[in-house]
């Protein structure tokens, strides 16, 4: 009577720990899908980079106000990337670490109604960053 008893308990546990099981992978897929970035080994970036604080905070003012992030670049961005901001397909461990956590944690996003980082402080002043594309 026992080994029944624990093939009932085995099976039960096995088809109960395999539904289970199921559910979390499923749960946990659609979590990853909803709130959580898929892994990616570069991201198309583009960014606004200013030596001044204050410069900085009033070009994110316009960006957050509804202005085209190509249009802000072009008038704040105080590097070679001006012309957009465009840095192009950047691969991880090619950028300075607070730009490169900043740009990986953002989700893709258009020029036309961006999704861009907060302020990101470098070595190279005040970067506004967005992500054009990750993969």
């Amino acid at each position: 009577m026992p080994p029944k008893k624990n093939e009932k308990k085995d099976s039960g546990s096995s088809s109960k720990g395999g539904k289970g099981k199921a559910k979390k992978d499923d749960g946990d897929s659609g979590d990853t899908d909803k709130g959580k970035l898929k892994a990616a080994t570069s991201v198309n970036v583009r960014h606004i980079l200013c030596e001044r604080h204050a410069r900085a905070t009033e070009a994110l003012g316009k960006i957050q106000l509804g202005e085209s992030f190509n249009k802000v670049a072009q008038e704040y961005s105080e590097d070679k990337a001006k012309a957009g901001g465009s840095l192009g397909w950047m691969v991880r461990g090619s950028m300075v670490g607070a730009f490169q956590d900043a740009a990986f944690a953002l989700q893709p996003s258009t020029t036309d109604k961006p999704i861009v980082s907060e302020l990101v402080k470098t070595v190279h002043g005040y970067h506004i960053i967005m992500v054009e594309g990750r993969k």
